[in-house]
């Protein structure tokens, strides 16, 4: 080859324009960075790692957003939802209700879990209806209440369909506990309100629950800003959960909860806050119970269940020992409380009641992760103040 080749500049400018025009190509366009290779694979790829209600499927016009066993005691439903970038190439959908036009600008949600995944995108301006808005945590999110920014829709059976139809939303996100929640949001479709169910509450893994982020960032078409707090928030729950598991010899007997109107609701063993203690280093006393619900429990055969138990956490409304002694004398003599080793989740409460460990700790399920280890093996964390937990008083 020969030595000292003269370029032109005209060629120099050229390839640089090349290369600009290559870089817009890549990085214009609400897409996912990988949409281009996802189109070569066969047009769509699931983002999804540890979400196992949620599907994301991606190609370069729009989004496909599965929704599978949205409800409790299902196992045969599924909602596909098409995110629409561009209206000129829309796929053929039969049911036009399933079919939303990103990026959303306005939305009403049914639940305040969902304000701190849309926060950290930092688009809480487009929440422009929340169902309970006294149980807002979050103090921006409460001023914005307060302004009249944002509107309280009601519930369920006492949803207020005028006020969400001024508000014209591009979308309302809802949550089901059973097949029945349908009916009011078919009321709304009759309207031509579009409803989105999150099945986030469900996941069994706190990763997969904080995963769903992904589906906001699919929604505001901010998918690199969404994968990006995630990868944080998983680089955060790994590390920290390997800490623990190599420095953690032996796993204490961890028991929840409070019964209700004389029963007591197990919360089953591959349920996201068994998976949580077990991850902290801690025995859930009720881990072999496999459900997808909560299991109605006779309280005698609790007694029975707990009697090796060392700590009580996740106590319901109980922010006092007191509290607890009021439903049955008994507990007073159980383990736990004996050795002053009982926790509710509740430090973090509004002034209209609302939990932020409800809120935020959707996305920061490392923070609770730590907690929880922090209670159960104190010596892990010299020092550490408990974030979203506080220890029953007398």
């Amino acid at each position: 080859m020969k030595k000292n080749i003269k370029v032109s500049r005209n060629r120099i400018r050229k390839f640089i324009t090349y290369l600009f025009i290559i870089f817009v190509l890549l990085t214009s366009g609400c897409r996912s960075r990988n949409a281009k290779e996802n189109k070569e694979q066969g047009n769509f790829r699931n983002k999804i790692k540890y979400a196992s209600h949620l599907m994301i499927e991606e190609s370069d016009d729009y989004s496909k957003l599965s929704v599978v066993n949205p409800w409790q005691k299902t196992s045969w439903t599924k909602f596909e939802y098409y995110l629409i970038r561009n209206k000129d190439n829309k796929p053929d959908v039969e049911d036009s209700s399933m079919v939303i036009y990103v990026p959303v600008k306005k939305i009403v949600l049914m639940s305040t879990t969902y304000i701190p995944m849309i926060s950290a995108l930092r688009v809480a301006e487009s929440i422009k209806g929340v169902s309970g808005t006294n149980f807002i945590y979050d103090n921006e999110i409460r001023k914005m209440v307060s302004d009249g920014l944002i509107q309280d829709v009601g519930y369920e059976e006492n949803l207020d369909k005028e006020r969400i139809i001024s508000i014209a939303p591009d979308l309302v996100v809802a949550y089901g506990v059973g097949s029945e929640t349908a009916g009011y949001s078919n009321k709304l479709r009759e309207l031509g309100i579009k409803v989105f169910f999150d099945a986030d509450y469900l996941e069994e893994t706190p990763l997969g629950r904080a995963e769903w982020i992904k589906m906001f960032g699919a929604l505001y078409c901010l998918q690199d800003r969404a994968d990006s707090i995630f990868e944080n928030i998983e680089s955060e729950y790994i590390n920290l959960k390997l800490y623990i598991g190599n420095k953690v010899d032996s796993k204490p007997e961890v028991m929840l909860g409070l019964p209700w109107q004389n029963a007591w609701y197990i919360t089953p063993g591959n349920s996201y806050l068994s998976n949580l203690i077990d991850d902290a280093g801690g025995n859930y006393i009720w881990k072999d119970i496999t459900a997808d619900y909560a299991m109605p429990m006779n309280i005698e055969n609790v007694f029975v269940k707990a009697e090796n138990a060392e700590y009580w956490l996740n106590t319901g409304d109980a922010s006092s020992l007191s509290q607890i002694y009021a439903i049955d004398r008994r507990y007073a003599f159980m383990q736990p409380v004996i050795n002053g080793n009982v926790y509710n989740n509740n430090k973090r409460i509004s002034p209209g009641g609302g939990n932020d460990y409800w809120e935020s700790g959707t996305i920061k399920p490392h923070i609770i992760l730590k907690d929880i280890a922090s209670i159960i093996h104190p010596e892990l964390f010299d020092g550490y103040e408990l974030f979203y937990y506080k220890k029953l008083e007398k």
